[in-house]
C-alpha cells in the first residue's frame, strides 16, 4: 500500500520541476531574431567572369605504337620515355627469330664468331613514323616480342579530354579559351583553347555527355598521360565595368531597380537599372546608375540570444544570485 506522504511528495516535485522549465524558457526567450542594418555602398570597377566547369583527362591527341614486323627479341632501346623524337629517329633495334638462334649459337662458340655475324646479320631497326614524345618504353632488352607488342609508344601532342553535359555544350565553341587544373598540380593554372568537340554523344551514368578536346597553350613538364583535370570553360569575360553586390539589387517582374540615397532626401529612391552578366557575388550594371552614388544595401543581422536573467530566479545568475551580491 502506497504511502499518501511518499504521492504527496512526488506531486510536490513534479510541479517544482515544471515551475523551474517555464522560467528557464521564459528567461532564454526573445533572442536570436534578425535585425535589419542599412549600409551604403558605391559600385566599383572590376571583372566578371562566368565559367562552366566539368572534369577532364590528360591523353594523347594521337597515340601511337610502334610494333616489330617481325617475332623475335629486343636487343637495345635506344630512347626513354619523355624523350622527343623525330621522323625517322631509330627507337629500338631487333633481331629476328632466326637471328636470335644464330647469334646464340654464335656465342657459344666465341667472341669473334659472334661479332662476325653481328656485322654480316644486321638486326632489324624500329622506327618512329612521326614527330612526338615517347610516354611508353618499359621494353627491356632480351625480351622476346611478337608482331603485336608495342616495343614503344608515342605520343604527337598531350591534350585534355573534357566531358561537358547536355545541358552546357552549347555555350561551347571551337576556339574557346579555357583553364586547366590538374588534381596533382591544384594551383597551377594552365590556359587552354577548345580544339575539337564531338559529334556523338556518350551516356554516363545516365547523364548525356560530349566529348570535348582542349590544347594547352604550353605544356608543362609535369604533364602526364592519365592524369585527371578540372576544366574551366570560360563563357563570359568581361572587365572594367561597373559592378554592385547582388545583395544590393532587387528584381521585380517589370525590371530591377536599386535603393539610392539621394542629396536633400531622408528617404532612399528607387532607381531602374539595367544589369548584365553576373557571377556568384557581383552584376554588372549597363545603365541607370553611376560610380558616384550611394546605393542602400540591406542586410540582416542575427542577435545572440539574451536571456532576462533577472526575472529567472531558478538560474545561477537570477534574482537571488543579484541579491547574494549586495
Amino acid at each position: 500500500m502506497l504511502n499518501p506522504n511518499n504521492k504527496k511528495l512526488r506531486v510536490i516535485g513534479a510541479v517544482a520541476i515544471a515551475v523551474f522549465v517555464f522560467f528557464l524558457f521564459k528567461g532564454c526567450a526573445g533572442g536570436g531574431s534578425p535585425d535589419t542594418v542599412v549600409k551604403d555602398i558605391h559600385p566599383f570597377i572590376g571583372a566578371i567572369k562566368t565559367t562552366i566547369s566539368t572534369t577532364g583527362t590528360v591523353l594523347p591527341k594521337n597515340r601511337l605504337e610502334v610494333m616489330p614486323p617481325v617475332n623475335g627479341r629486343i636487343e637495345k632501346i635506344l630512347v626513354r620515355e619523355g624523350a622527343k623524337v623525330v621522323l625517322g629517329q631509330v627507337l629500338a633495334l631487333m633481331s629476328s627469330t632466326e637471328r636470335a638462334a644464330l647469334l646464340d649459337a654464335a656465342r657459344a662458340k666465341g667472341q669473334e664468331s659472334l661479332q662476325y655475324w653481328e656485322e654480316v646479320y644486321k638486326p632489324i631497326s624500329l622506327i618512329s613514323p612521326i614527330d612526338g614524345e615517347v610516354i611508353v618504353a618499359t621494353t627491356q632488352p632480351g625480351q622476346t616480342v611478337t608482331t603485336g607488342d608495342a616495343v614503344v609508344v608515342l605520343s604527337d601532342q598531350l591534350i585534355v579530354r573534357a566531358q561537358v553535359d547536355e545541358t552546357d555544350i552549347g555555350s561551347i565553341q571551337v576556339a574557346q579559351r579555357a583553364f586547366i587544373s590538374l588534381d596533382a598540380y591544384p594551383d597551377a593554372g594552365i590556359p587552354a583553347k577548345v580544339e575539337h568537340i564531338y559529334y556523338e554523344s556518350e551516356t554516363v551514368n545516365n547523364v548525356t555527355i560530349y566529348k570535348v578536346d582542349l590544347i594547352p597553350e604550353t605544356i608543362p613538364q609535369f604533364f602526364r598521360s592519365g592524369m585527371n583535370a578540372t576544366v574551366n570553360f570560360i563563357v563570359k569575360d568581361r572587365e572594367n565595368i561597373l559592378l554592385l553586390p547582388l545583395d544590393a539589387v532587387t528584381r521585380e517582374a517589370a525590371g530591377a531597380y536599386v535603393l539610392v540615397q539621394e542629396k536633400n532626401k531622408r528617404e532612399p529612391v528607387k532607381r531602374a537599372v539595367e544589369l548584365g552578366i553576373s557571377d556568384d557575388k557581383n552584376v554588372e550594371i549597363i545603365s541607370g546608375i553611376t560610380g558616384q552614388d550611394a546605393v542602400m544595401v540591406k542586410t540582416s543581422k542575427y542577435s545572440v540570444p539574451t536571456s532576462d536573467t533577472g526575472s529567472n530566479p531558478f538560474t545561477p545568475f537570477g534574482r537571488n544570485k543579484k541579491k547574494a551580491n549586495k
